[in-house]
């Protein structure tokens, strides 16, 4: 069972059913999506966040094997792992799913309106309603406790007006209880109540919102369309402030902690709204610039250096409306310390992440840690104190879309890994109407050009575009849609390619990485074959790269639209093959994150070779003795190890690097150089962990090389664990902090090393209480929980000095003393003059030199700084675009050793639904050969980085091997006799598109 349909409960449910079990979904509101479909946009992409998330709510809803469960409540759970009992309270929705079309004549004709949730209040909405355009399931529900009939008898308009007589008065709440073997935890947070910092006026001024108020101003599907607008008038906004930490580093509301992601998304937000108006100035108040995910301090100094939103450091002290403008004013001492005022026309609270797990872990007899979230594991952040029941998401911390992800997965395959004997038992495959054989009849093409709200139609002319769709030879029907990818939507094409007897579908919407398997597969259940779908991307293509000229970027939207409907008139059914997959896998790296993976995998009975180029398991964990929270490390690496050796289902090769790897998804096959000689490894999946390393200062980069008493943050640690009579006498220690981070070289923050500086200050302080110790930091990130650690170093006395980037610290030699100056911001940029004992280092992480040989090899990208590249930044985190191959820990980005431990467990889990299953689909877009035409020339084969073409001998001609060819085309391309052909890309399709690019409108 998965409690919580947010991204994280969605995510662990299709996991778990990808790995061979059925789910029973529970939430307690009328639909799924959680908070993350009330975002307008996610960073650090500005992905539409309802673009990318629909998708999965649409797999989730169509899936035969995960029950969803709304407006439901876990009462109490009896048992333990394997077999556990939930008791479950099921709430009237009052309409019933299965009759509801979700069509809205019940809301039109409802009399009451209440505030709408989905816009966060500003806005009123129907009694009876579906909840928003996307919603899974698609049905309406009623509020009982607003209802004229259910509370008076009186009304029943709804029941009237409903053409499918779904609307059921009669519906009771009820109790059942469900059989599960284990359990995830999904259940989200909610946000900060803003009102309880008065001083800011929330509640009382009309124009100050709260940071998720102002993200459904920003969408298209919000109260004000996506116009930044003030409420007290709906006058364009023109300065737009955001105050930082509302609710969170505030002991005076008991929240200490840092709630991650606010720096983050008051950033997206300001440049989406000067993206909706480039008149709007917005300014930032904040106290430390928390960026330091990946892609995060780039989009940060693009925000700040290139398109000119106003960073302010310090606490706003104040709000205050004036009069008769309804402006508001805010207080606030800048960083030298004046006191400053500064009218806004509107201000953004950002409001923290609060816990909202109580009742429920009352149910399910787990315990809370001291903020109120759900207490974990230090090492396992999402096993929680009852064997069987995980958890992942917000519930457990304060956390964003990817981390939330990436545990969900995590959650998933710790779920699974008790029931792996039950694997399979109770799914059922998908089932498909007969495929129509369009063979004999002319091209009827249905033409779908997508809003995506403002993402497409704040730009472009939809209307516009429809009109002229409609002209195109061979369409028979054209209609636009606020947004296509929704379910409704996929319903609704299922329809009209009956209803008008379509046999090629096109759609006009975002970009086919993340939406066209989604319609090949909506295109495949309404009876057609999936390959008859072409997609027009006019969002990535057109609206947002056009969105300064948009009577240009609408007709270059018609070109497109031409461009693919000329094709689809050309396409042809294609056939997918099968591919066996071999049950083992290969984990290449032996630190935490790969032993993590390799051990997950052995337990879900996997053969698993783990193959570690040095002598030793354990990698980077082997320099570290502590967490930043203090749990013992040394002794989670041993158990690790022990296990790792004496498992029975892993294969460890240490001393040894891969020398090649061949293959696809479910049938690689690898070359270990092994120090007993060559060894040769069939396996389905790779899963990649090989690590990075610490950043080693240049030559004389603050005083490194020139002095010994110069050390790094590693060193430190090894010496208060291992030898802390080296640090008696010590008087004063300094700490320098983004070295090689956040520069020129590495733009990039390394994430850990703010936390790895204060937990050995406060080591240090512990050892010798009289001991100063300094710590110059630009930023203090902190993140989450950390910022406890951050506190009780204060409390010991450790002081802070604040540095700028273009004047760091000097380290130099006095008289044969260490020297160190450094101008403090925080005391207005006054010069401090430190002579300390020991000056330690606070250096970044850098990739791992390994991953430019091994990227070619796996046929996986890199970043510009040489970590692995995911597939999707926000919702395939530990998959990459190759199938097959998955990634965990530092060699995808710096991070904890708990976080690189869950990611572990993440692409394990993910593996392991490959693993599974005994064969693998291979596409239908591949290369193929007219063995007529083929000349012998042989130069596909030496050109296809797949080594997807052989040459035949006997017969004298190139042949494909479908289970290997990605569809790339270069073979294609290449061909001089035009022998070779990309099926779905032939050369007639191609010259339609060009010549119809070519041809006026």
């Amino acid at each position: 069972m998965v409690i919580g349909g947010g991204i994280g409960g969605v995510q662990a449910s299709l996991d778990l059913v990808e790995m061979g079990y059925r789910v029973h979904l529970v939430d307690s509101g009328p639909s799924i999506g959680g908070v993350m479909g009330q975002l307008d946009k996610t960073f650090p992409t500005n992905d539409c966040s309802m673009c990318i998330l629909s998708p999965k709510l649409v797999e989730v809803g169509s899936n035969r094997n995960i029950e969803i469960r709304t407006l439901t409540d876990v009462l109490g759970v009896e048992g333990g792992p394997g077999d556990f009992k939930v008791s479950l309270r099921v709430r009237p929705r009052f309409v019933d799913i299965e009759k509801c079309t979700g069509c809205g004549v019940c809301s039109e004709d409802c009399r009451v309106k209440v505030k709408d949730p989905y816009n966060a209040g500003l806005s009123r909405a129907p009694l009876i309603r579906v909840p928003f355009p996307q919603a899974v399931p698609g049905a309406a529900f009623i509020d009982p406790l607003r209802c004229l009939y259910l509370l008076r008898g009186k009304c029943g308009d709804c029941a009237e007006a409903c053409p499918a007589g779904a609307v059921d008065y009669t519906q009771k709440e009820r109790t059942e209880v469900i059989e599960v073997g284990s359990i995830v935890v999904a259940s989200g947070y909610k946000p900060f109540d803003a009102a309880a910092r008065a001083e800011y006026g929330y509640g009382v001024y009309d124009n100050v919102v709260t940071s998720l108020e102002f993200e459904r101003i920003l969408a298209a599907n919000g109260p004000t369309s996506g116009h930044v607008v003030r409420r007290s008038d709906g006058e364009p906004v023109r300065k737009l402030a955001f105050i930082q930490c509302v609710g969170s580093r505030d002991s005076t509301v008991g929240n200490t902690y840092c709630s991650s992601v606010c720096c983050m998304y008051a950033t997206k937000q300001s440049i989406i709204a000067k993206e909706h108006d480039r008149g709007i100035d917005p300014a930032i108040f904040y106290i430390d610039m928390r960026t330091y995910g990946k892609g995060f301090e780039e989009y940060y100094q693009k925000a700040k250096n290139e398109l000119g939103i106003r960073y302010i450091r310090c606490l706003a002290s104040y709000a205050k409306e004036m009069q008769p403008s309804k402006r508001v004013l805010i207080g606030y001492t800048d960083p030298d310390g004046e006191t400053r005022e500064e009218e806004f026309d509107m201000v953004v609270l950002c409001v923290g992440i609060t816990p909202d797990a109580g009742p429920l872990s009352e149910a399910l007899g787990i315990e809370l840690n001291e903020h109120g979230f759900i207490g974990s594991d230090p090492f396992a952040p999402f096993v929680t104190s009852r064997p069987g029941v995980f958890a992942c998401g917000a519930v457990e911390s304060p956390k964003d879309i990817p981390d939330t992800v990436v545990q969900a997965s995590a959650s998933a395959g710790s779920a699974s890994s008790g029931l792996v004997a039950s694997r399979g038992g109770l799914i059922e495959r998908a089932e498909y109407p007969p495929e129509r054989d369009v063979s004999g009849e002319e091209p009827r093409i249905g033409a779908v050009i997508c809003r995506c709200g403002t993402n497409i139609g704040g730009v472009v002319d939809v209307p516009a575009v429809v009109e002229y769709a409609r002209t195109l030879p061979n369409v028979v029907f054209a209609e636009e849609r606020l947004y296509a990818c929704s379910q409704d939507a996929q319903e609704w094409i299922r329809e009209i390619v009956s209803e008008h007897r379509l046999n090629r579908l096109m759609v006009a919407s975002c970009t086919p990485r993340t939406h066209q398997p989604l319609f090949r597969d909506t295109t495949r259940s309404a009876g057609l074959n999936k390959y008859l779908f072409e997609m027009a991307n006019i969002r990535e293509h057109c609206s947002w790269v056009h969105m300064e000229i948009p009577e240009e970027a609408t007709e270059k939207a018609k070109y497109l639209v031409k461009m693919a409907v000329e094709k689809a008139a050309r396409l042809e059914p294609l056939e997918e093959g099968v591919s066996p997959v071999t049950p083992r896998a290969l984990v290449i790296g032996g630190g935490g994150a790969g032993m993590a993976a390799a051990l997950q995998l052995a337990d879900a009975g996997f053969t698993t070779y783990l193959v570690e180029k040095e002598r030793e398991l354990g990698g980077n964990m082997r320099h570290v003795h502590r967490t930043i929270e203090g749990a013992d490390v040394k002794a989670r690496l041993d158990e690790l190890t022990s296990r790792v050796i004496a498992h029975k289902n892993t294969g460890l090769f240490l001393a040894s690097e891969v020398e090649r790897v061949d293959g696809y998804i479910g049938k690689f096959h690898t070359t270990v150089d092994t120090p007993e000689g060559p060894v040769e490894l069939d396996h389905g999946i790779v899963v990649v962990a090989t690590g990075g390393s610490e950043y080693e200062p240049k030559p004389g980069e603050y005083g490194w090389g020139n002095d010994a008493r110069v050390i790094t943050q590693t060193e430190l640690e090894r010496r208060i664990a291992e030898d802390p009579a080296s640090l008696e006498g010590l008087r004063d220690v300094v700490m320098v902090q983004c070295v090689g981070s956040r520069n020129d070289e590495h733009p990039y923050c390394s994430k850990i090393c703010c936390g790895v500086a204060v937990k050995n200050a406060v080591a240090l302080k512990k050892l010798n209480p009289d001991l100063a110790v300094e710590v110059c930091y630009r930023d203090l990130r902190t993140y989450g929980f950390k910022e406890d650690r951050y506190l009780e170093a204060r409390d010991l006395g450790v002081n802070f000095i604040r540095f700028e980037r273009e004047d760091p610290p000097e380290v130099g030699l006095g008289f044969g003393d260490l020297r160190v100056l450094v101008d403090d911001r925080n005391i207005r940029g006054e010069r401090v003059v430190l002579n300390p004992d020991l000056v330690v280092l606070s250096c970044g992480v850098v990739s791992n030199p390994d991953a430019r040989s091994l990227g070619p090899m796996l046929k996986v990208p890199l970043t510009a700084d040489g970590f692995f590249l995911e597939a999707h930044v926000k919702l395939r985190p530990v998959d990459f675009a190759t199938d097959g191959v998955f990634l965990a820990g530092l060699a995808h980005y710096p991070k904890t050793i708990a976080e690189s431990l869950t990611q572990a467990a993440a692409a394990a889990a993910r593996a392991e639904s490959v693993l599974s299953h005994p064969e693998v689909v291979t596409e239908g877009v591949v290369a193929w050969v007219d063995e007529t035409v083929c000349s012998g020339c042989r130069r596909c084969v030496a050109l296809c980085s797949f080594e997807a073409i052989s040459f035949d001998e006997e017969r004298g001609v190139a042949v494909v091997n479908r289970s290997l060819c990605k569809g790339c085309g270069a073979c294609a391309a290449a061909c001089t006799s035009g022998a070779n052909r990309l099926l779905g890309f032939k050369p007639e399709q191609i010259y339609a598109q060009i010549e119809a690019a070519c041809t006026p409108l």
